[in-house]
């Protein structure tokens, strides 16, 4: 990971030095197309790390579906996956998103299908093989669950997001117990 890092680093280092000198030539064209790589790569890492707390969410979604429960844990790291998803997904003009309220369909499929394997090592202790636990899953409610958390991202501010989640988490299974 540090080295894949170092390459990044390095071609992005790269990419900034022709970027300047294409400038400095004025091959204005040459320089809009790095600009416009460079925004590609960005957009691509933020859709990364989005991906990363989506699989973050549903490995707990999950544990939530097949055990019933809901812990305290469970809550943080569900609640922190949307804010920060909330967080990244926001593009730097803070009025527009990288994922439209109406796309995340696609990602949210290819998202629970990356959680399950991972998942299936905390579920029930770890006892549960990936495809059993795959079997067992409403993988549609599931869906829908981290959908309608991500919607809330789209309506309420970064403050405010922490107590709407606790309040949309109470009714999951388990809820009303974690509650009290």
């Amino acid at each position: 990971m540090a080295e894949m890092s170092a390459v990044r680093e390095s071609f992005m280092t790269q990419e900034l030095i022709d970027l300047r000198n294409n400038i400095l030539e004025g091959r204005y064209a040459d320089a809009l197309a790095i600009v416009d790589e460079l925004d590609w790569m960005s957009k691509k890492a933020t859709l990364r790390n989005i991906k990363s707390f989506l699989i973050r969410l549903f490995v707990h979604l999950i544990k939530n579906q097949v055990e019933q429960r809901l812990t305290n844990s469970w809550v943080a790291s569900i609640s922190d996956s949307i804010v920060q998803i909330q967080d990244l997904n926001l593009q730097d003009n803070k009025s527009s998103h990288y994922i439209k309220i109406d796309e995340w369909k696609q990602i949210l499929q290819d998202s629970l299908a990356a959680a399950i394997r991972p998942a299936s090592v905390e579920v029930l202790d770890g006892r549960l093989r990936p495809s059993q636990l795959s079997e067992m899953l409403d993988k549609p409610q599931i869906i829908l669950t981290a959908k309608q958390l991500l919607d809330l991202t789209y309506v309420h501010s970064a403050y405010d997001l922490p107590d709407i989640l606790d309040k949309y988490l109470i009714q999951l299974p388990g809820g009303e117990d974690w509650q009290k």
